[in-house]
């Protein structure tokens, strides 16, 4: 058999459901140059029978499964079994459009890179709560458009969710570390060895959150991983990070100034509200979709602005808490 030149590494955590759509879109690949690894994390609800059946029909996979330690270090475990030329990672969340190792293997033999990776976009069965949530996720309205396939007020950082780097790099580098936003922490530690970065633009459908208590976590636990990344990389740190923060004053602000004073305080939220509906049914062409992508924006923005003001007042402002190092051995279980 052939080594494959890509191995995807997918870590999974009671996720059955989601994987068979995963290892469904994976199968019908037009390009077929690739390994899939899946490392169970010491799920309640694994996913073996969903391999098992893509295994019969022909798709060139492993499966582990190991103790709970954390997704990075289920990656790391991939890692070390894989036989590619290049890691691939996906969310297990994901599912894979057909072309994709087509487009990848032609974008990397054109112009080659390190390291890579791709946006993700929503596909048209998801929920109108998942597609709203992506467009919050993408937009240039909430996030400056770096995970939606542009690249706009910072360098373009890839992320798990889509993907990759060569042998070489992991060679040097290393694997995942065990912390929030450990890919951010990858993708620097990979430029600042010297690696070539690249944005290729060959989406994968994320499905994301279900409905937005959930999404209110994952950004208010990104808005906090954002402060232990400036601990680490002390200049990772821009302004386009800093304005969920500003969203939140300015927004607590402008109400109480619109209360207590004048309700033409309130007109800039307003402004940015209808700016975010008309972007949204620009893009997705469907009012309730819109509609719905005004709280998404709130709850992407506020979210992270909360957990970062949280952490930066803790951590760096009053200096408490366990530095880096500390956390990051802790999450290992170490």
């Amino acid at each position: 058999m052939n080594t494959p030149r890509f191995s995807v590494i997918v870590p999974v955590y009671n996720r059955p459901g989601e994987v068979k759509e995963l290892l469904d879109s994976l199968l019908v690949q037009t390009v077929k140059n690739f390994e899939v690894i899946l490392i169970e994390d010491g799920s309640t609800e694994p996913c073996r029978k969903e391999y098992e059946s893509a295994k019969a029909a022909g798709l060139d996979a492993k499966y582990y499964f190991k103790e709970n330690e954390g997704r990075s270090i289920a990656r790391n475990y991939g890692m070390e079994r894989a036989s590619g030329d290049y890691f691939v990672f996906f969310d297990s969340d994901c599912v894979i459009p057909q072309d994709y190792f087509s487009a990848l293997a032609k974008s990397l033999n054109e112009k080659p890179v390190d390291c890579f990776g791709g946006p993700d976009a929503a596909h048209e069965s998801f929920s109108d709560t998942q597609k709203a949530i992506n467009y919050s996720m993408t937009s240039f309205m909430t996030t400056g458009g770096i995970r939606g396939g542009k690249i706009r007020l910072e360098k373009f950082v890839p992320r798990t969710f889509n993907m990759g780097y060569s042998r070489e790099v992991y060679d040097k580098v290393g694997g995942f570390r065990e912390m929030f936003s450990e890919d951010i922490d990858m993708s620097t530690r990979v430029r600042n060895a010297g690696f070539s970065i690249g944005l290729i633009r060959n989406p994968v459908w994320h499905k994301r959150r279900v409905d937005f208590r959930k999404f209110f976590r994952q950004v208010y636990v990104f808005g906090k991983s954002r402060v232990t990344l400036k601990l680490l990389y002390p200049d990772s740190l821009k302004i386009v990070h800093l304005l969920p923060a500003a969203f939140v004053i300015g927004t607590v602000a402008l109400i109480l100034l619109g209360i207590f004073v004048s309700q033409w305080f309130l007109l800039p939220l307003g402004l940015y509200f209808i700016a975010v509906f008309i972007g949204a049914l620009i893009a997705t062409h469907r009012l309730k979709i819109a509609a719905m992508s005004i709280p998404a924006a709130v709850i992407q923005l506020g979210g992270y602005g909360c957990g970062f003001i949280k952490d930066f007042t803790t951590k760096i402002i009053l200096r408490r808490g366990r530095n880096v190092e500390e956390e990051i051995e802790m999450r290992k279980g170490k």
